[in-house]
């Protein structure tokens, strides 16, 4: 029998759904699974994009420019000078999700087995678009005792090598929910320009930041315009994950027709979502507003009873909506697997995503876990409630 290629044998699974059917089989006895394991808000999606797929007068679903439709573009375009970020529509280009622009991205800036630095716990699927363009992660390590603050330019230097090209950030940070400041980014910058490198910023949930702090983008530091690789999506924004409707802009011609080759060998971008994307543009601030203080309300529930657990440690994030959580416990693996398999309170039982996929060494995240408070606080409490039963309960308790 042909044998499965390199790839395909070291493709990581998902930390974030690995355990679905271990969530499908507690359904199937009657349990209640309380879903902290996905970034899939229960926040309804905005109206006017809701209204496009309704009210879509069209005979043909047909291909878009491979960049993405030019209308749509230049709606971006004015959305983010909106935010501060001064683009035009043919420096962005609309992909299948923040995913596909990453991948692109990284194929296009990178040869085979050239360095990517990203300060970890990262997002867990920087590995596997790392893996399919044959780029290699290098991590920096942040810790849960100063909140996952960025390390100093230092720290960056020390990891840079000669086949080092890149530096990738989250921002707000998934899976920390750490938003990084301005000294923090001009830090970076100076790494950046010094060493004549990419600037990968992922700024997918730049509308959620809480306690008056402020989403500064890549896109602004002064110095390394041509360098920067802005990656967004309207997938949290708008709770609007299945639209799979993504973008990458860059301000570096040479990039960005690079980048549209790529798109170019897979067509064009969904239809339907761009339809709905563009709607979403119109969504009033009053929407923001209120899903803002929602999710502060849900952060302060979830992580305020995470720290009222005995043992528990958890840093309260300024931004997305997720937080990071030590555990006394000896494996998150074989936690998460075991709420899902043998424990429960009045029916019900919680699903998180174990850390151990969001670091490059498994090893590091042994004891952590990450919670999306995506759900109403009565949820959260609950879940809370259940976990603090779970850890008294738990055979390999440390």
């Amino acid at each position: 029998m042909p044998a499965i290629s390199t790839k395909g044998r070291l493709m990581p699974p998902s930390p974030i759904r690995k355990l679905v059917p271990f969530a499908e089989a507690a359904k199937a006895r009657g349990t209640k699974v309380i879903h902290l394991n996905i970034g899939q808000p229960d926040i309804a999606s905005p109206e006017v994009a809701l209204d496009a797929i309704r009210h879509l007068d069209r005979k043909v679903i047909e291909y878009s420019h491979s960049a993405g439709y030019e209308r749509y573009r230049k709606g971006l375009a004015r959305y983010y000078k909106g935010v501060g970020v001064d683009v035009t529509h043919d420096q962005i280009l609309v992909t299948n999700g923040g995913s596909e622009a990453l991948l692109f991205g990284m194929m296009a800036c990178f040869e085979p087995g050239d360095e990517l630095i990203i300060p970890e716990p990262f997002y867990a699927n920087y590995n596997s678009f790392a893996l399919a363009a044959g780029t290699k992660v290098v991590p920096l390590r942040t810790v849960i005792e100063d909140g996952f603050a960025l390390p100093p330019a230092a720290a960056f230097e020390k990891l840079i090598t000669p086949r080092t090209r890149g530096i990738l950030i989250c921002n707000p940070g998934n899976p920390t929910g750490r938003i990084y400041g301005r000294e923090e980014l001009e830090r970076l910058r100076d790494v950046v320009q010094k060493h004549d490198l990419f600037l990968f910023a992922d700024e997918v949930y730049r509308e959620f930041c809480y306690d008056g702090t402020e989403h500064i983008s890549a896109m602004t530091l002064a110095g390394i315009e041509q360098q920067v690789v802005l990656i967004d999506s309207v997938s949290k924004r708008y709770s609007m994950c299945g639209a799979r409707v993504g973008a990458l802009i860059t301000r570096n011609a040479e990039l960005y027709d690079a980048v549209l080759r790529f798109a170019q060998a897979r067509l064009s971008p969904p239809t339907l979502g761009q339809i709905a994307s563009e709607a979403a543009l119109a969504t009033p601030a009053a929407y923001f507003n209120d899903v803002i203080k929602e999710y502060k309300e849900r952060r302060d529930t979830l992580v305020n009873g995470l720290n009222g657990i005995k043992d528990v440690v958890c840093p309260m994030p300024n931004g997305a909506f997720y937080c990071v959580a030590e555990l006394p416990i000896d494996d998150s693996d074989r936690f998460c697997q075991w709420l899902l398999e043998s424990f429960s309170v009045d029916g019900h039982t919680v699903m998180m995503a174990p850390a151990t996929g969001f670091y490059a060494d498994p090893a590091t995240g042994r004891k952590q876990v990450r919670l999306a408070y995506v759900l109403e606080k009565a949820l959260l409490e609950r879940a809370v409630t259940i976990l603090q039963a779970a850890l008294q309960a738990y055979p390999g308790q440390r």
